[in-house]
Protein backbone atom coordinates (compact mmCIF):
# COMPACT_ATOMS: atom_id res chain seq x y z
CA UNK A 1 0.00 0.00 0.00
CA UNK A 2 1.55 3.55 -1.10
CA UNK A 3 2.07 6.05 1.44
CA UNK A 4 -0.93 8.03 0.65
CA UNK A 5 -3.63 5.37 0.35
CA UNK A 6 -2.29 4.37 4.14
CA UNK A 7 -2.49 8.28 5.51
CA UNK A 8 -5.88 8.71 4.23
CA UNK A 9 -7.14 5.14 5.68
CA UNK A 10 -5.42 6.58 8.58
CA UNK A 11 -6.84 10.65 8.47
CA UNK A 12 -10.41 8.81 8.40
CA UNK A 13 -9.77 7.06 11.56
CA UNK A 14 -8.80 10.30 13.08
CA UNK A 15 -11.88 12.15 11.45
CA UNK A 16 -14.62 9.24 13.24
CA UNK A 17 -13.05 9.86 16.30
CA UNK A 18 -13.03 13.42 16.45
CA UNK A 19 -16.21 13.55 15.62
CA UNK A 20 -16.74 11.99 19.32
CA UNK A 21 -14.96 14.76 21.10
CA UNK A 22 -17.97 16.83 21.95
CA UNK A 23 -19.96 14.33 23.73
CA UNK A 24 -20.63 15.27 27.06
CA UNK A 25 -19.81 12.33 29.41
CA UNK A 26 -16.45 11.99 29.58
CA UNK A 27 -16.36 8.26 29.99
CA UNK A 28 -18.96 8.04 26.64
CA UNK A 29 -16.68 9.73 24.85
CA UNK A 30 -13.34 7.74 25.95
CA UNK A 31 -15.35 4.29 25.15
CA UNK A 32 -16.76 5.72 21.77
CA UNK A 33 -13.19 7.42 20.45
CA UNK A 34 -11.45 3.93 21.88
CA UNK A 35 -13.95 1.94 20.02
CA UNK A 36 -13.69 3.56 16.73
CA UNK A 37 -9.74 3.39 17.10
CA UNK A 38 -9.77 -0.35 17.70
CA UNK A 39 -12.31 -1.32 15.15
CA UNK A 40 -10.73 0.67 12.92
CA UNK A 41 -6.96 -1.45 13.71
CA UNK A 42 -9.05 -4.93 13.16
CA UNK A 43 -10.40 -3.54 10.25
CA UNK A 44 -6.78 -2.03 9.00
CA UNK A 45 -5.16 -5.28 10.52
CA UNK A 46 -7.49 -8.12 8.46
CA UNK A 47 -8.65 -5.99 5.50
CA UNK A 48 -11.88 -7.91 5.03
CA UNK A 49 -13.45 -8.22 1.49
CA UNK A 50 -17.04 -6.55 1.13
CA UNK A 51 -18.66 -10.23 1.20
CA UNK A 52 -16.57 -10.47 4.56
CA UNK A 53 -18.01 -8.12 5.94
CA UNK A 54 -21.17 -8.67 5.24
CA UNK A 55 -21.06 -11.51 6.63
CA UNK A 56 -20.53 -10.43 9.62
CA UNK A 57 -23.35 -7.81 9.54
CA UNK A 58 -25.34 -10.61 9.17
CA UNK A 59 -23.72 -12.90 12.15
CA UNK A 60 -24.40 -10.03 14.56
CA UNK A 61 -28.45 -9.36 13.00
CA UNK A 62 -28.78 -12.81 13.88
CA UNK A 63 -27.06 -12.65 17.28
CA UNK A 64 -30.07 -9.97 18.07
CA UNK A 65 -32.69 -11.90 16.69
CA UNK A 66 -32.26 -15.44 18.43
CA UNK A 67 -32.06 -13.57 21.57
CA UNK A 68 -35.91 -13.93 23.55
CA UNK A 69 -35.40 -11.69 26.43
CA UNK A 70 -36.23 -14.34 28.96
CA UNK A 71 -33.58 -17.32 28.62
CA UNK A 72 -31.45 -16.52 25.40
CA UNK A 73 -29.29 -14.07 25.55
CA UNK A 74 -27.02 -14.67 22.55
CA UNK A 75 -25.22 -11.98 22.73
CA UNK A 76 -23.63 -13.25 26.20
CA UNK A 77 -23.06 -16.17 24.98
CA UNK A 78 -21.22 -14.27 22.26
CA UNK A 79 -19.25 -12.50 24.93
CA UNK A 80 -18.93 -15.59 26.70
CA UNK A 81 -17.26 -17.90 23.64
CA UNK A 82 -14.55 -15.05 22.63
CA UNK A 83 -12.90 -14.92 26.22
CA UNK A 84 -14.63 -11.57 26.72
CA UNK A 85 -16.70 -11.84 29.98
CA UNK A 86 -14.13 -13.53 31.74
CA UNK A 87 -12.21 -10.60 30.99
CA UNK A 88 -14.92 -7.97 32.32
CA UNK A 89 -15.32 -10.23 35.36
CA UNK A 90 -11.91 -9.86 36.11
CA UNK A 91 -11.22 -6.05 35.80
CA UNK A 92 -14.34 -5.65 38.31
CA UNK A 93 -13.43 -7.91 40.89
CA UNK A 94 -10.05 -8.04 41.70
CA UNK A 95 -9.40 -9.28 44.68
CA UNK A 96 -7.57 -10.00 47.85
CA UNK A 97 -5.29 -13.14 47.53
CA UNK A 98 -7.21 -14.92 50.18
CA UNK A 99 -10.67 -14.27 48.99
CA UNK A 100 -12.67 -16.56 46.95
CA UNK A 101 -12.18 -16.38 42.74
CA UNK A 102 -15.23 -15.25 41.06
CA UNK A 103 -16.08 -16.38 37.06
CA UNK A 104 -18.74 -15.63 34.85
CA UNK A 105 -22.51 -15.16 35.79
CA UNK A 106 -23.91 -17.34 32.57
CA UNK A 107 -27.10 -16.91 31.09
CA UNK A 108 -29.64 -19.11 32.94
CA UNK A 109 -30.07 -17.60 36.38
CA UNK A 110 -33.82 -16.76 37.70
CA UNK A 111 -34.82 -14.85 40.50
CA UNK A 112 -37.04 -15.27 43.37
CA UNK A 113 -35.91 -18.91 43.44
CA UNK A 114 -37.28 -21.38 46.97
CA UNK A 115 -36.33 -20.38 50.34
CA UNK A 116 -34.55 -23.67 51.43
CA UNK A 117 -33.57 -24.95 55.14
CA UNK A 118 -29.77 -26.22 55.50
CA UNK A 119 -28.99 -28.95 53.58
CA UNK A 120 -32.48 -29.33 52.15
CA UNK A 121 -32.88 -31.19 48.84
CA UNK A 122 -33.23 -28.66 45.71
CA UNK A 123 -33.06 -31.74 43.22
CA UNK A 124 -36.66 -32.36 42.31
CA UNK A 125 -35.22 -34.63 39.63
CA UNK A 126 -33.16 -37.72 39.90
CA UNK A 127 -29.43 -37.84 39.04
CA UNK A 128 -26.23 -39.05 41.56
CA UNK A 129 -26.91 -37.32 45.19
CA UNK A 130 -24.57 -35.26 46.58
CA UNK A 131 -23.79 -33.15 49.30
CA UNK A 132 -22.04 -29.68 49.12
CA UNK A 133 -21.27 -28.09 52.69
CA UNK A 134 -18.92 -25.33 54.27
CA UNK A 135 -18.76 -22.55 55.32
CA UNK A 136 -18.64 -18.67 54.55
CA UNK A 137 -16.23 -16.63 56.28
CA UNK A 138 -14.36 -13.01 55.89
CA UNK A 139 -10.44 -12.69 54.92
CA UNK A 140 -9.79 -12.46 58.39
CA UNK A 141 -11.13 -16.68 58.91
CA UNK A 142 -14.19 -14.70 61.18
CA UNK A 143 -17.95 -16.78 60.22
CA UNK A 144 -20.41 -14.48 58.06
CA UNK A 145 -23.72 -15.59 59.65
CA UNK A 146 -27.12 -15.36 57.80
CA UNK A 147 -25.28 -14.83 54.57
CA UNK A 148 -27.36 -15.84 51.67
CA UNK A 149 -26.11 -18.63 48.97
CA UNK A 150 -28.34 -17.95 45.79
CA UNK A 151 -27.97 -21.63 44.41
CA UNK A 152 -28.04 -22.97 40.84
CA UNK A 153 -27.25 -25.80 38.52
CA UNK A 154 -28.32 -28.11 35.75
CA UNK A 155 -30.01 -31.45 36.02
CA UNK A 156 -28.85 -34.72 34.77
CA UNK A 157 -29.96 -34.01 31.44
CA UNK A 158 -27.70 -31.31 30.76
CA UNK A 159 -30.17 -28.24 31.02
CA UNK A 160 -31.02 -25.73 33.91
CA UNK A 161 -34.77 -25.44 35.09
CA UNK A 162 -36.52 -22.64 32.84
CA UNK A 163 -34.66 -23.72 30.09
CA UNK A 164 -36.09 -27.23 30.04
CA UNK A 165 -40.18 -26.76 30.49
CA UNK A 166 -39.93 -30.74 32.09
CA UNK A 167 -38.41 -29.46 35.03
CA UNK A 168 -40.35 -28.15 37.85
CA UNK A 169 -40.60 -25.00 38.83
CA UNK A 170 -37.20 -24.29 41.27
CA UNK A 171 -35.51 -27.90 40.27
CA UNK A 172 -32.43 -27.28 41.08
CA UNK A 173 -32.63 -23.72 42.85
CA UNK A 174 -32.50 -22.62 45.52
CA UNK A 175 -31.64 -19.68 48.35
CA UNK A 176 -30.11 -21.30 50.79
CA UNK A 177 -28.20 -18.86 54.32
CA UNK A 178 -25.12 -19.85 56.39
CA UNK A 179 -25.95 -20.55 60.30
CA UNK A 180 -24.34 -18.49 63.10
CA UNK A 181 -20.90 -20.28 63.12
CA UNK A 182 -21.14 -19.43 59.29
CA UNK A 183 -21.26 -23.14 58.10
CA UNK A 184 -23.84 -24.06 54.96
CA UNK A 185 -24.93 -27.44 53.75
CA UNK A 186 -27.36 -27.71 50.08
CA UNK A 187 -27.55 -31.19 49.19
CA UNK A 188 -28.64 -32.46 45.51
CA UNK A 189 -27.33 -34.06 42.87
CA UNK A 190 -23.98 -34.17 41.16
CA UNK A 191 -23.59 -31.55 38.43
CA UNK A 192 -23.21 -32.68 34.59
CA UNK A 193 -20.56 -31.26 31.77
CA UNK A 194 -23.30 -29.76 29.09
CA UNK A 195 -23.37 -28.09 25.88
CA UNK A 196 -23.53 -24.34 25.35
CA UNK A 197 -27.09 -23.60 23.26
CA UNK A 198 -25.53 -24.84 19.63
CA UNK A 199 -28.12 -24.20 17.37
CA UNK A 200 -27.79 -20.05 17.49
CA UNK A 201 -24.47 -18.25 15.47
CA UNK A 202 -22.47 -18.60 18.05
CA UNK A 203 -22.65 -22.24 17.70
CA UNK A 204 -22.07 -21.89 14.16
CA UNK A 205 -18.89 -19.82 14.94
CA UNK A 206 -18.00 -22.65 17.02
CA UNK A 207 -18.30 -25.04 14.80
CA UNK A 208 -16.36 -23.57 11.94
CA UNK A 209 -13.28 -22.67 14.11
CA UNK A 210 -12.86 -26.62 15.47
CA UNK A 211 -14.18 -25.90 19.13
CA UNK A 212 -16.57 -27.91 21.01
CA UNK A 213 -19.32 -26.51 22.94
CA UNK A 214 -19.02 -28.02 26.36
CA UNK A 215 -18.69 -26.38 29.44
CA UNK A 216 -17.56 -28.71 32.66
CA UNK A 217 -19.72 -29.72 35.18
CA UNK A 218 -20.24 -27.05 37.54
CA UNK A 219 -22.76 -25.45 40.63
CA UNK A 220 -22.91 -21.93 40.40
CA UNK A 221 -23.11 -19.55 43.54
CA UNK A 222 -24.25 -15.69 44.14
CA UNK A 223 -23.69 -15.08 47.62
CA UNK A 224 -24.11 -12.06 49.45
CA UNK A 225 -23.76 -11.13 53.61
CA UNK A 226 -24.14 -7.63 54.78
CA UNK A 227 -21.10 -5.36 54.44
CA UNK A 228 -19.25 -7.64 52.15
CA UNK A 229 -18.34 -7.77 48.46
CA UNK A 230 -21.17 -10.10 46.51
CA UNK A 231 -19.69 -12.93 45.10
CA UNK A 232 -20.32 -14.94 41.61
CA UNK A 233 -18.87 -17.79 41.03
CA UNK A 234 -18.51 -21.49 40.36
CA UNK A 235 -17.66 -24.64 41.79
CA UNK A 236 -16.10 -27.00 39.05
CA UNK A 237 -16.41 -30.91 39.33
CA UNK A 238 -12.15 -31.88 39.79
CA UNK A 239 -12.97 -35.15 37.73
CA UNK A 240 -14.79 -33.03 34.54
CA UNK A 241 -13.15 -34.11 31.18
CA UNK A 242 -13.88 -30.65 30.00
CA UNK A 243 -12.02 -28.56 32.60
CA UNK A 244 -9.42 -27.79 30.65
CA UNK A 245 -11.40 -26.84 27.75
CA UNK A 246 -14.22 -24.59 28.91
CA UNK A 247 -16.12 -23.11 25.70
CA UNK A 248 -16.61 -19.68 27.76
CA UNK A 249 -13.20 -19.78 29.63
CA UNK A 250 -14.49 -19.46 33.24
CA UNK A 251 -12.58 -22.26 34.96
CA UNK A 252 -9.92 -21.18 38.02
CA UNK A 253 -8.02 -23.89 39.60
CA UNK A 254 -9.27 -22.06 42.70
CA UNK A 255 -12.83 -23.06 42.01
CA UNK A 256 -12.41 -26.75 41.31
CA UNK A 257 -14.10 -28.86 44.14
CA UNK A 258 -12.95 -32.67 44.58
CA UNK A 259 -15.94 -34.76 45.71
CA UNK A 260 -15.43 -37.61 47.56
CA UNK A 261 -17.62 -40.94 47.64
CA UNK A 262 -19.55 -41.31 51.33
CA UNK A 263 -21.26 -44.42 52.32
CA UNK A 264 -24.93 -44.36 53.58
CA UNK A 265 -24.20 -45.42 57.03
CA UNK A 266 -22.18 -42.43 57.55
CA UNK A 267 -22.63 -39.51 59.95
CA UNK A 268 -23.43 -36.89 57.46
CA UNK A 269 -25.99 -39.93 55.60
CA UNK A 270 -28.29 -39.52 59.10
CA UNK A 271 -28.30 -35.65 59.35
CA UNK A 272 -29.35 -34.81 56.12
CA UNK A 273 -31.75 -37.95 54.98
CA UNK A 274 -29.15 -39.88 52.59
CA UNK A 275 -30.55 -43.08 51.78
CA UNK A 276 -27.67 -44.72 49.54
CA UNK A 277 -24.24 -43.82 49.02
CA UNK A 278 -23.72 -40.02 47.89
CA UNK A 279 -20.96 -37.70 46.72
CA UNK A 280 -19.53 -34.84 49.63
CA UNK A 281 -17.84 -31.87 48.34
CA UNK A 282 -16.25 -29.10 51.18
CA UNK A 283 -15.84 -25.67 50.32
CA UNK A 284 -15.21 -22.81 52.34
CA UNK A 285 -15.88 -19.27 50.56
CA UNK A 286 -13.94 -16.03 51.58
CA UNK A 287 -15.60 -12.39 51.38
CA UNK A 288 -14.06 -9.30 51.03
CA UNK A 289 -15.68 -6.30 52.94
CA UNK A 290 -17.74 -3.82 50.58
Amino acid sequence: MNTAIQNAETALTDTVAAAFAPTPDPRLRQLMQSLVRHLHAFVADVEPTEAEWMAAIRFLTETGQICDGAVRQEFILLSDTLGVSMLVDAINHRKPGQATESTVFGPFYMAGMPERETGENMALTPGEPALVHGYVRDTEGRPLAGAVLDVWQTAANGMYSGQDSAQPHGNLRGRYRSGADGAFAIRTILPVSYPIPGDGPVGRMMAATGRHIFRPAHLHFMIDAPGHQRLVTHLFNAEDPYLASDAVFGVKPSLVLQYSRQGADSPLAKRFGFDSDFHEGLYDFVLPRA
